[in-house]
């Protein structure tokens, strides 16, 4: 592999108006196809498999018209002090806030409070429901519009007013402000790294023009595949993250090689021969990550996990040709790393040696304490994996909402009037096509949730035209979010059996709250097999690139240890509370369900581009005659600052997104730069290390059935070298 993309590096080079015009050409193909492409809505979100959805097709079919998963808008109306909503005044402004939202054009059904028992036992909470024949985040703005301004005039009469439901959950944006914040970050971070500004350039600019071309074909693609506004969200701050860190590393390796004293055409053709099969491995083992997504079988997520795994794919092109050809453009504007410090260097006595960098003096003092640093680093982040054992997972509601959000003060307004458990409503589907009598399954299923715990209210059944389907709504005592609501639902679960034996009948359970509680389940029951399905597949193909029993066992290890600590912060903060005032988290809870299965996937991807970095260039010093001691030194040497910076970066840009006011990309922000840190500096700047001065030289060691088995992918460049480099085998090396 080496030998090929030293030959394409050389090629770009050469090429490079060639080059440059094929991406220039692809970017604005990319973007003519998203301007003209149909807008497209959020993709739809399914769950296949389990009670919740099979409930919402079965309510499809037998309730055609009634739009089971259409949105819901809810205006909460609270009187003054000393008044009551039943008062003439105030029933008035309430009958003609209904009045007006029944004019929409996609409202089906508008509640009066005062003809269905929608107002609280004090007299002082009252609300009216709208129900759309679309979903709440396929909702047009105007309608969306609508709902506030009917609000807004409520208002005025002096009541209180505010407005909840899944209605007002617009499409999310693209965090642009942590966007900015984290690019300004990496560009300071680049230019202290490479020494310059058109160094530093080279990265950002290949970065966003991989990016742009990933998401305006995501864009254009989206009415066609059904692609959410989430899925370009992901691909955004995945490809810019590897996209930044990709050509850095190619970057760093060309200056490195003009040290060595070759001219600019063979410094591009080995640094990408070298550094580029390194680039390719680490982007596969992202790509691996991203796609494993599909193990879970939920759509939404299979198609975020291909269109940014996709996204990382053209992030790889970009590094191995766009960069070569760049690079070509720029000259001598470019310098070898330390040009700039050999002229003072040279002051010095003769054959007096540079001073160590930090990266080596790092790694030596690993070397020589190897065992107190790998106890200190693995005791340490166990110690903060600890509160992972009391993860608890949900979905965020409008509980979880900043309390200056009107759907957040929405919320506490019923339950104040109406208890916890109003917000989180159970609806239960009796399916009595196969029972002789449907009216006495649903009595009997009424009467047997009623003598459950936790239960405020039941609903009479109300059936369909045909007569053999019914809904029952159960009010929990509980918040939607609590233990003790997912209790009450496994509970009504439980009775569905003896239900269907006596009567015949069928018992679903569905609702946003049961939804909720079965896609944290199948999450949950995925894990296993998506972490054992991506850290196979990976450590397989770890072995072909370092050719090693025990460096990708250890990579795998230390990536698992990484991410434990990960979660462990994560619930110490959002769902303990520790330091959450230091980045806003204003409430408390249950972990978001996608959290653990998100972070696996792409915190994977991402060290396992720090380990293939870092330890590449171990590999290929050992390979080259040093030995196992010093190779690690001779890694770190080259190595250690060009992946500290990457991580910097990658930290930024990740953490630019947890300024945002919505809980979960505040929550995602939060844990994957958390990860990155911890991988990043514990795991592969000391255990790595650490391990491979304990193990010695059987670190590399490989069967040598298995050795011939493995195709020989060169990754260390050993194709490249040529009679001179043998003979400056013991040249001094130049820091980084």
């Amino acid at each position: 592999m080496a030998t090929f993309l030293y030959r394409l590096g050389r090629l770009a080079f050469r090429r490079r108006h060639f080059v440059a015009l094929i991406w220039v050409a692809l970017l604005t193909l990319a973007g003519v196809g998203a301007a003209s492409a149909p807008a497209a809505g959020t993709t739809s979100f399914s769950i296949p498999g389990v009670e919740a959805q099979k409930a919402f097709d079965l309510l499809e079919q037998r309730f055609p018209g009634a739009s089971a998963d259409g949105g819901t808008g809810r205006i909460v109306f609270k009187a003054p002090e000393g008044q009551k909503m039943t008062d003439a005044a105030n029933r008035a402004t309430v009958d003609k806030t209904v009045k007006a939202l029944r004019d929409g054009s996609e409202v089906t059904s508008v509640t009066d409070p005062f003809t269905t028992n929608a107002v609280s036992k004090d007299g002082t909470v009252a609300y009216t429901s709208v129900k759309y024949d679309v979903p709440g985040m396929e909702l047009r703005d105007s309608t969306r519009d609508a709902l506030e301004a009917a609000g807004d005039t409520a208002r005025a009469t002096g009541l209180t007013v505010d407005v909840g439901g899944d209605a007002l959950q617009a499409a999310a944006e693209p965090g642009a402000i942590g966007e900015a914040v984290g690019l300004a970050i990496a560009a300071v971070v680049l230019v202290l790294t490479l020494g310059s500004l058109v160094a530093a350039g080279l990265p950002l600019l290949t970065a966003i023009i991989g990016v742009g071309i990933g998401v305006s074909t995501i864009t254009a693609l989206a009415k066609a595949l059904d692609l959410g506004d989430t899925t370009s969200t992901l691909a955004l701050m995945i490809g810019l993250a590897v996209g930044i860190d990709y050509a850095l590393f190619i970057v760093s390796r060309y200056r490195s090689e003009l040290a060595e004293g070759r001219d600019r055409e063979e410094a591009v053709g080995r640094a990408t021969g070298t550094a580029g099969s390194a680039v390719v491995f680490a982007g596969l083992t992202v790509v691996i990550a991203l796609a494993g997504l599909a193990v879970v079988n939920v759509p939404m997520l299979t198609k975020m996990g291909l269109a940014a795994a996709g996204t990382v794919v053209v992030a790889v092109l970009i590094a191995l040709t766009m960069i070569p050809a760049l690079l070509g453009y720029a000259g001598g504007k470019i310098r070898a790393t330390g040009e700039k410090r050999r002229p003072a260097a040279a002051k010095g006595k003769q054959g007096e040696q540079a001073k160590p960098g930090p990266g080596v003096r790092w790694a030596s003092f690993v070397i020589r304490r190897p065992a107190a640093v790998l106890l200190l680093g693995v005791v340490g982040l166990g110690a903060i994996a600890v509160p992972a054992t009391q993860l608890e997972l949900g979905l965020p509601d409008d509980g979880s909402q900043p309390t200056s959000t009107t759907q957040r003060r929405a919320y506490d307004l019923l339950s104040e009037g109406f208890g916890p458990g109003f917000n989180g409503p159970l609806m239960i589907v009796v399916d009595a096509a196969d029972s002789d009598d449907p009216k006495a399954a649903a009595t009997s299923v009424t009467d047997g949730i009623k003598k459950l715990g936790d239960v405020a209210t039941v609903t009479p059944a109300m059936f369909n035209k045909a007569g053999d389907t019914a809904t029952i709504t159960v009010i929990p005592d509980s918040k939607p979010s609590s233990t003790q609501t997912e209790d009450l639902v496994h509970a009504i679960r439980g009775q569905g059996a003896d239900v269907r034996a006596d009567t015949g009948a069928q018992v679903l359970v569905t609702g946003t709250t049961a939804m909720n509680i079965d896609f944290s389940q199948k999450l949950n029951d995925a894990l296993i097999p998506y972490l054992g399905l991506v850290v196979g597949l990976a450590f397989l193909l770890l072995i072909v690139v370092f050719r090693s029993v025990l460096v990708p066992l250890k990579a795998a290890l230390g990536f698992l240890l990484s991410v434990l600590a990960a979660l462990g912060a994560v619930v110490a903060v959002f769902q303990w509370g520790w330091l959450g005032g230091l980045i806003g988290v204003e409430e408390t809870g249950p972990i978001m369900s996608m959290m653990p299965i998100f972070m696996v996937g792409v915190v994977f991807g991402l060290a396992m581009d720090y380990e293939v970095f870092l330890v590449t260039r171990m590999r290929e010093a050992y390979v080259h005659g040093e030995s196992p001691s010093q190779a690690v030194v001779t890694g770190f040497r080259y190595s250690a600052k060009v992946v500290a910076a990457a991580a910097v970066i990658m930290m930024a840009v990740f953490g630019g997104f947890i300024s945002s006011s919505e809980s979960m990309i505040k929550m995602i922000g939060f844990g994957l730069a958390i990860a990155v840190f911890f991988d990043a500096f514990v795991v592969r700047m000391a255990i790595v290390p650490a391990v491979l001065a304990l193990l010695g030289k059987k670190a590399w060691w490989l069967p040598k059935w298995l050795d011939r088995a493995l195709p020989n992918v060169d990754v260390e460049g050993e194709g490249l070298r040529t009679p001179s480099d043998a003979g400056d085998e013991d040249r001094e090396l130049v820091r980084v």
